[in-house]
């Protein structure tokens, strides 16, 4: 009987058919039995190490040219190679997914992030079973699998306590998982998941914590495990930090390293980048730098106010990612401490798209305001210029900035056209394979391209049946001939791009693209109709950056090169374009299903937490109520009965001194607050809020009317509220308001109601005001 019955294609292995029992007894049986035993590994497969930073741009890190310190990427490039030419989706998600799969996007649902899922099959956010991911192929070929840090692939009505979980990373091939589901987390205060179980960090930002060392804590902890319980199996490893995407989160040791390195100003820092990348020969030496992004301006067009902002901005982003790298060095010691280091292949993605524009010309120091079209005033700003990274905001840079880091190229994350948004850095580092000694690989890559190559070098075929499901063909290609060879040919020779209608097309050197939207615009002042967008022609073998248009000198090849495009989107199921973004979010107005449906009604018991915003009653835009039946102790009541959101904007009720009140904070910029006057005594009672909302449109304000046991304690205006998401990473909880406080009326973490919850209803009135779409940029932050 083979070790592995049909060749390693049918995934799990099947089972092997032991001999019939021939004997009563035991020890008369003549034909031995075959021990049940592991799945074994090809032989000399290799340990799999995938790093994967977030928003970080080509010209970003120090291996590529950039400003930011990467000691490790500079290590492993050293002894490693250096890939130029290497691509991404410019989004999180569909990137994430295309990773795991080595199939483009869109084949496999996830044409824009989890968050912005429609109903056309291009965009639905459900991986198809057909596609098995790199994890579920290695883990069924005796791998063990872990991961750490950010996921942001499973469906968001699927991130609750019942699922189902066959779309959280232990249900698509991942042994042990710890981290976060969604697209970005605060680093101070993280909601975290171990498995499938909601955590909190045991320590806190004023004890050292940190979400990024937290996260390579586990994943040390978890291969040293590994290799001392199993030292003869491989093992993959996939670490996704959330640094760099906001919030820039990190300590002012980090963030004064680069104190006064970027008083200079973006573009000055692309001239730097540039240069540095022509001595480094991560780009020709003839490269020049593209054009500027309109609408953007220069660094000596801002104020005085505005630029040293910047500069502070600039200063937090590059202490976050070196402190993340640094922490990847860890890892990578750790490895070498076990002596299996060498024995790793080792892939170090330097962003997931092009570093983000969305801080829009200003930055914010609370990110989600931007996203609702709010500006931030620099002269408040600058009032708050040292708590920039800490835990009492949440930054994102200037998009300037974005320009400088995705030097020397055009654009930005969401723009798909351009190689701002799709072109980063790619570090591998496998001695055994060839991939050592510095060298520098130009050939064109893909991110679909990595699990085939991963399955090359580990001996492991593709299987064409996983979980009894005939797979669909893998659509990346293997990169392992030029790990050895600098001189492999090119084995990727087509490629569309398309994120949000901005769309691209690269064949054999030369590459058509259009920009369709801005990711910075707020509000665009109409709808464009994608067949007015207007096509580039760029000969990428002479013009590295894309900085000279040919569409006028070569119309008949942009024409060959739009129908490929039309033929590449149909077979990937591109169509229909959709570049909603905001609207998108809406699960009604998407079409997607939705977690609860038409419930009106939603009952919470005592203890119940961690809802997340597309599993809870959506209160936005509405009239609701909000009830509780609880019961005050002996002692004055304090601590929450329950809240949403957080210090960045949510809503509570709580007690405080005895007395109940409610909160509404909007964005951290104002917050409404309606309170008892009167203590409550001991005993059962019933505490509602009922909210009248103004209506006549999205965000506007209402009246809040406070009663306890039918009687009315208080009222008040909320002048406006939040149209669309109070947050990206906090969460509904019951009895106590996890991550940061809504108000500051009670403190951070020590918050739990000291009497008994039994029930806290929510209550919706029929009818949410919607509108069309015309905002653009809610989850551009992804």
């Amino acid at each position: 009987m083979p070790a592995f019955p049909a060749g390693r294609q049918v995934l799990p292995r099947p089972d092997a058919a032991d001999p019939a029992a021939a004997a009563l007894d035991a020890r008369e049986q003549r034909e031995a039995f075959t021990p049940v035993g592991p799945v074994p590994p090809p032989r000399g497969a290799p340990n799999v190490v995938i790093v994967l930073v977030d928003d970080l741009g080509f010209g970003t890190s120090s291996a590529f040219g950039g400003p930011c310190v990467m000691p490790a990427a500079d290590r492993l490039a050293a002894d490693g190679l250096r890939y130029t030419r290497f691509h991404v989706t410019a989004l999180c998600s569909p990137t994430r997914q295309a990773l795991m799969t080595g199939r483009n996007h869109h084949s496999v649902g996830m044409g824009g992030t989890t968050e912005m899922a429609t109903a056309a099959p291009g965009y639905n956010g459900f991986r198809p079973r057909s596609a098995a991911t790199l994890a579920q192929i290695l883990q069924g070929n005796g791998y063990s699998t872990a991961a750490f840090g950010k996921w942001h692939q499973t469906p968001p009505r699927e991130i609750s306590a019942v699922g189902p979980f066959d779309r959280w990373p232990t249900g698509e091939g991942f042994d042990t998982f710890y981290g976060f589901m969604g697209a970005e987390m605060n680093h101070w205060y993280p909601l975290l998941y171990e498995g499938t179980t909601p955590v909190e960090p045991t320590r806190r930002p004023e004890e050292g914590y940190h979400l990024t060392e937290d996260l390579v804590d586990h994943a040390v902890d978890w291969v040293r495990t590994q290799h001392t319980l199993t030292p003869d199996r491989p093992f993959f490893t996939y670490l996704a930090l959330g640094a760099a995407h906001a919030p820039l989160h990190v300590g002012p040791e980090w963030r004064d390293r680069y104190r006064g390195r970027f008083d200079h100003g973006w573009d000055y820092q692309r001239e730097q980048t540039l240069a540095r990348q022509k001595e480094l020969g991560v780009v020709p030496p003839d490269t020049e730098l593209a054009p500027w992004a309109e609408g953007v301006p220069h660094w000596d067009e801002l104020t005085d106010t505005q630029r040293k902002l910047g500069a502070r901005f600039m200063e937090t982003f590059a202490g976050f990612t070196e402190h993340a790298d640094t922490q990847v060095g860890r890892f990578a010691d750790a490895l070498e401490e076990l002596g299996v280091l060498d024995d790793t292949l080792f892939l170090y993605l330097l962003g997931d798209n092009g570093a983000s524009g969305e801080g829009g010309i200003e930055g914010s120091t609370v990110e989600h305001r931007l996203g609702h079209g709010i500006v931030d005033d620099p002269e408040e700003m600058v009032r708050h210029l040292d708590e920039i990274g800490g835990p009492s905001t949440y930054p994102i840079a200037p998009a300037g900035w974005a320009l400088a880091l995705n030097t020397p190229y055009q654009w930005t994350k969401q723009v798909a056209s351009h190689l701002g948004g799709t072109r980063d850095g790619l570090i591998v580092r496998w001695p055994a394979g060839g991939a050592t000694g510095g060298g520098l690989r130009y050939q064109f890559g893909h991110v679909i391209d990595v699990l085939p190559t991963v399955l090359d070098c580990a001996g492991i075929p593709a299987p064409f049946s996983v979980d009894g499901v005939a797979q669909q063909p893998i659509e990346g290609t293997s990169l392992r001939a030029t790990l050895a060879d600098a001189a492999a040919p090119e084995t990727h020779h087509t490629q569309y791009f398309e994120m949000c209608g901005n769309r691209g097309i690269y064949h054999e050197g030369w590459m058509a693209v259009t920009r369709h939207g801005v990711p910075w615009e707020m509000v665009p002042t109409g709808r464009r109709p994608f067949s007015a967008d207007v096509w580039e022609l760029y000969d990428l073998t002479t013009d590295w950056s894309q900085a000279h248009d040919l569409a006028a000198q070569h119309p008949e090849r942009l024409r060959a090169l739009q129908d490929l495009f039309l033929v590449e989107a149909a077979k990937h199921q591109v169509f229909p374009l959709d570049d909603r973004v905001t609207e998108r979010e809406n699960p009604r107005l998407a079409g997607r299903i939705d977690l609860l449906g038409e419930r009106t009604s939603v009952t919470y018991r005592g203890g119940m937490r961690r809802f997340t915003e597309e599993t809870t009653p959506n209160v936005k835009n509405r009239s609701h109520a909000v009830t509780a039946d609880l019961e005050v102790p002996a002692e004055p009541a304090t601590g929450v009965v329950i809240a949403q959101g957080g210090r960045f904007g949510g809503w509570a009720l709580y007690f405080t001194n005895g007395r109940p009140a409610y909160v509404y904070n909007y964005f951290g910029l104002e917050l409404f607050t309606v309170a008892s006057t009167a203590v409550l005594p001991p005993g059962r009672h019933e505490v509602r809020l009922d909210f009248d909302y103004d209506g006549g449109g999205l965000g506007r304000g209402g009246t809040a009317v406070l009663a306890v046991d039918g009687e009315k304690q208080a009222t008040g205006r909320v002048e406006r509220t939040i149209p669309y998401y109070f947050s990206f990473d906090e969460t509904l909880d019951v009895g106590v308001d996890l991550g940061t406080p809504v108000t500051d009326d009670y403190p951070v973490l020590d918050n739990t109601f000291t009497g008994v919850i039994h029930t806290v209803r929510v209550d919706l009135a029929a009818g949410a005001e919607l509108d069309g779409g015309l905002h653009r940029r809610v989850l551009g932050a992804q």
